[in-house]
């Protein structure tokens, strides 16, 4: 039975569809933040702005690296484009972890900051996924549809590493870069202790499940949707 994949289909209408749904999002997250400055008087929840600003790059440079890859540019400016992407990919679903603030910062109702968090969290989730599969299509395109999916398990991995780090030992994704030696003498001492070990292990491996079935769940629901092209559609 041969494996089918649709690796890099038109994205000339679906592009500008996808990029106004997210700055949609995005201004509805602003909105509800507004509005509960407004209300309150308090902007303790600003920092979900500089979140989902972070959430945003993996996203734009997917994009890049979906153009360059189309356009045939050099394997060393990919590379780099790839490499950044995966570096600040962590930080698109690390706006769920902000929900362990909800009811811990006071001045509104839970329901509402539960909602506030909720609408800036799916939105950087989203953004997390949609950059996700412009780089499968990138890695199906190269090397088959095979490996665009196993490749799919380390680098669900890594992000899942990534951010239980910046959560739990507040390292950013400008870390992996600055100091390294620093993250790698935290992780050397987690996995000293057994238990915090295994702690550790499961929470990767549970955020890493997780996101590997919402992006199974969001890659079901794309190929709902028929694809129209004509040979005169274009990027």
């Amino acid at each position: 039975m041969r494996l089918r994949f649709s690796p890099m289909p038109s994205l000339s209408d679906r592009r500008v569809t996808t990029i106004f749904a997210f700055v949609l999002a995005s201004g509805l997250c602003g909105a509800l933040l507004l509005a509960r400055a407004v209300e309150t008087g308090s902007s303790s929840w600003r920092f979900l702005v500089w979140n989902l600003v972070l959430a945003w790059i993996p996203f734009l440079l997917a994009l890049a690296l979906y153009d360059a890859h189309r356009r045939r540019a050099g394997r060393a400016w990919q590379l780099l484009l790839a490499a950044g992407w995966l570096l600040f990919l962590p930080n698109a679903p690390y706006i769920v972890t902000d929900f362990l603030h909800v009811g811990v910062i006071g001045g509104a109702p839970i329901w509402f900051d539960a909602s506030l968090v909720a609408a800036f969290a799916v939105t950087g989730l989203m953004l997390g996924m949609a950059s996700l599969l412009l780089v499968q299509a990138v890695v199906a395109r190269s090397w088959g549809a095979v490996w665009s999916w196993l490749v799919l398990v380390p680098v669900l991995g890594l992000c899942s590493l990534g951010i239980a780090l910046g959560r739990i030992a507040r390292f950013n994704s400008w870390d992996a870069v600055a100091q390294p030696d620093a993250i790698l003498r935290v992780l050397g001492d987690k996995l000293l202790d057994p238990g915090t070990a295994v702690r550790g292990i499961a929470v990767v491996g549970a955020l890493t499940v997780s996101l590997a079935v919402g992006y199974l769940v969001l890659y079901a629901v794309a190929g709902l949707v028929p694809r129209r092209s004509s040979p005169g559609d274009r990027d």
